[in-house]
């Protein structure tokens, strides 16, 4: 059975592919995005599968 685990990133709305693929780059997977605490912000799910 797959172990994940889990990371919630900041996004911001500018910036945002660019913070998706380094993370990507780092094997995360994008699960959901979400709004942030104010509306400039989107918050990001992502996992990964445990080494």
């Amino acid at each position: 059975m797959t172990k994940w685990e889990y990371a919630t990133v900041p996004l911001l709305v500018h910036a945002t592919k660019q913070i998706l693929d380094n993370w990507g780059e780092d094997g995360w997977e994008l699960v959901q995005v979400v709004p942030g605490p104010n509306p400039d912000n989107l918050v990001a799910y992502l996992k990964r599968a445990k080494a």
